[in-house]
């Protein structure tokens, strides 16, 4: 053994031929954590000392390459000094750039997934021979940053800049084969051929039939590009990308920029440009925001494997209810491959739901991610019909009638009485308690919510809610069915709109607050949207439904009465009695025209404004900051005390939620991040400022504490 430590080693293969092997002891994955840098470190120094190695293969030990870097490490190392985070990176960049210079040939041997710090492993190496199966990619932009390890350096030498810049600007995984279209990797093999082809490629390299020097050359020189075509390549490129990306996400126009700084520059200046930027993205909200949300994301998918243990196996699933959203749960189920009945009454809403069904499917077919075979194979897993006939065999109902708690409980009192006595009941209420609803049953410890979010096949929560009664196993059964279908389940307790739509009704409170005022809903939906949320209150209002809000604000007005009460008429109520219900029948806050493709496109009407003039009292001059302090503080405000109540259990969750839910802008972070980047005791004098507008705007007593603790949501 030339060196051997716990996440690398290095072996003798064969005549001179060395593997250098990433195999990070006590983890699934291989990761550059600071462990695994150091012992780089010390394997290239090994490696050099080594007068008889004649070539060197990097492979790993794991079913991935390398996953990237630690991002758990990220939230410390990005509070150092700038010259901190510089000198570090310029030092983990030497240890790159040595592997680089080894006076020996270097093949990377990818096995399987190699993502940012792993794929720019892998470009340090002279030669690329990749599995089929394997996937690499640059996504840091995901994470409001860019690769960090050389990636903006030696992808565009490799590939070009046109490729490089849609690879690091788009930050997605690309396919093997397409990795050797665009000239990122030399070869393609089935995965039990990878050792093979590695090894026969090392040993060409070392014979001298391949020049593994000339391959080199150009990852050191720079970019071949003269003045005018650089112009050309960057400037359109920043103008496209900037475009796609919008103003809130600086890092895919960042790495474009530094692109074109280095592209006069050798190697190692080229790398200096690249750590300069990366510092200065590494240090923006956006960056700590989008970091924070990984790390919640992985919090979440933990909390959601640790119910794996006690959940039963869903081989057949039922929703009741045809219709759109019964189609959409459908579609979800059997194109993930869990068999659905859908029952309903009425042939129509089985017919409505059979045609959701097939137009989603029909959709992935037309954009390549299904084939016509498969298509043909989930709407066979849907099997529609009248009768509760096949409900004996099924592991989990789900109910998706009309949203009236009479009804629902009628339903699943019905249902209860033919399914298995073990079946799991779940009601896809968005308000209604499932307490309330559990009245109705024999068996309520089998029974939860299972909120799903509007259009299903594009909204990735689930809302598990567990009732008073809801036992263990059918809460563990209703997680693992949700992740089965592809979902991001959070499991909350039971309270009027659980945790997302009693968050959004204070939200949309304030909204209302600022029509009273006179503000025109036009520049509240702009406000809104330039804060970053993917549309406007106005807008989210017509495409919910009115007449869903305004049922939706009753419930919790009798759910929380002291603050979601309101005196008098609202916006929601004089466009619900004008029947303006929103896209569903054409008008509403705008008014919809269809558009070429047959999509709803909105109009502004006059008619209503006509319509809201009862509910202004007065002509309150409010700034843009205003607006947004309107309707975040009650959104921020509820989020705080749905923690505080146990209705979510942590603050990771809690911002997920709303992230997942309903489009919270994930470059803020969540509502409980959004608070800490502006301050505890900063949020609180803020909230005070607007403390005339009610109780929604009145900070909680824990919140204060906080406050004058200095304590944060994210310490």
């Amino acid at each position: 053994m030339i060196y051997e430590g716990k996440a690398i080693t290095v072996k003798a293969l064969e005549s001179g031929i060395v593997e250098l092997q990433f195999d990070l002891k006590g983890e699934s994955v291989n990761k550059f954590n600071r462990l695994t840098l150091a012992e780089l470190r010390q394997a290239v120094d090994a490696i050099k000392a080594d007068a008889s190695i004649k070539g060197v293969i990097v492979s790993s030990g794991k079913d991935v390459f390398i996953v990237g870097a630690d991002i758990t490490e990220f939230v410390d190392n990005f509070k150092l000094s700038d010259e901190e985070l510089v000198a570090g990176n310029l030092e983990a960049n030497k240890i790159f750039s040595d592997f680089e210079d080894l006076g020996v040939p270097t093949v990377a041997a990818i096995n399987g997934i190699a993502l940012g710090g792993g794929f720019e492993m892998c470009l340090a190496a002279d030669y690329r021979v990749i599995a089929s199966s394997a996937k690499v990619g640059l996504p840091e932009v995901k994470l409001g940053i860019y690769p960090g390890f050389g990636g903006t350096v030696r992808l565009p030498r490799v590939i070009g800049t046109d490729n490089a810049i849609e690879w690091i600007a788009g930050g997605k995984e690309n396919r093997a084969e397409d990795a050797l279209k665009a000239g990122a990797v030399d070869a393609v093999v089935a995965a039990d051929k990878l050792a093979a082809a590695a090894l026969d490629l090392i040993k060409r390299a070392i014979s001298g039939e391949l020049d593994y020097k000339a391959k080199r050359a150009p990852k050191l020189e720079k970019i071949k590009l003269n003045a005018i075509e650089q112009m050309m390549a960057f400037e359109t490129a920043k103008g496209f990308v900037a475009g796609q990306a919008g103003p809130n996400y600086p890092a895919p126009v960042e790495a474009i920029k530094t692109i074109q700084k280095a592209a006069n520059f050798g190697r190692d200046k080229a790398l200096e440009t690249e750590a300069a930027g990366f510092v200065k993205l590494a240090k923006t909200s956006a960056s700590q925001s989008l970091v924070g949300l990984f790390l919640n994301d992985q919090e979440l998918k933990k909390k959601a494997k640790g119910y794996d243990a006690i959940a039963k196996d869903v081989k057949l699933a039922a929703v009741l209810g045809a219709g759109i959203m019964g189609g959409g749960i459908a579609y979800q189920s059997a194109s993930k491959g869990t068999p659905i009945l859908m029952k309903d009454i009425r042939e129509e809403g089985i017919q409505m739901g059979l045609a959701e069904a097939s137009k989603l499917l029909g959709g992935r077919v037309a954009k390549g991610r299904l084939t016509a075979a498969k298509m043909a194979e989930a709407l066979t897993a849907i099997r529609p019909t009248m009768s509760y006939g096949d409900f004996g065999h099924v592991d989990i109902v789900v109910e998706a009638v009309v949203e009236n708690p009479k009804v629902k409980q009628i339903v699943l009192a019905e249902v209860e009485g033919v399914v298995r006595e073990d079946a799991i009941l779940a009601s896809n209420t968005s308000t209604i308690s499932i307490n309330l609803l559990a009245k109705a049953l024999k068996r309520p410890e089998n029974f939860v919510g299972m909120h799903f979010f509007n259009p299903v096949h594009m909204m990735p929560l689930v809302e598990v809610i567990r009732g008073e009664k809801s036992s263990d196993v059918a809460v563990a059964t209703t997680v693992a069915y949700a992740k089965k279908m592809g979902k991001s389940p959070i499991v909350v307790n039971d309270c009027p709109g659980f945790l997302v739509n009693r968050v959004l009704f204070p939200y949309f409170g304030g909204f209302s607050k600022l029509i009273s005022a006179g503000v025109d809903f036009v520049r509240i939906d702009k406000v809104m949207e330039k804060f970053g949320w993917p549309m406007g209150p106005a807008y989210l209002s017509d495409v919910v439904g009115i007449d869903t809000g305004h049922h939706g604000r009753d419930v919790m007005a009798e759910g929380f009465p002291d603050r979601m009460s309101v005196e008098g008429r609202t916006a929601v109520d004089v466009m619900y009695e004008a029947n303006r219900l929103g896209q569903k029948n054409g008008k509403g806050f705008y008014a919809y025209e269809m558009d070429k493709r047959g999509k709803p496109k909105k109009v502004t009407d006059p008619v209503a404004y006509e319509v809201l003039k009862p509910v202004i009292t007065e002509q309150r001059e409010v700034t843009d900051e205003d607006i947004i302090n309107f309707m975040m503080i009650p959104l921020c405000l509820e989020t705080v005390r749905c923690l505080e109540d146990g209705i979510v259990e942590t603050a990771a969750e809690a911002d997920m939620g709303l992230i997942y839910g309903i489009g919270f802008p994930p470059f803020r972070g969540g509502a409980l991040r959004y608070i800490d980047s502006i301050g505890v005791a900063e949020f609180v004098a803020l909230a005070d400022k607007y403390a005339d507008l009610g109780a929604l705007y009145h900070p909680t007593a824990k919140l204060r504490e906080m406050a004058a603790n200095g304590q944060s949501f994210f310490g």
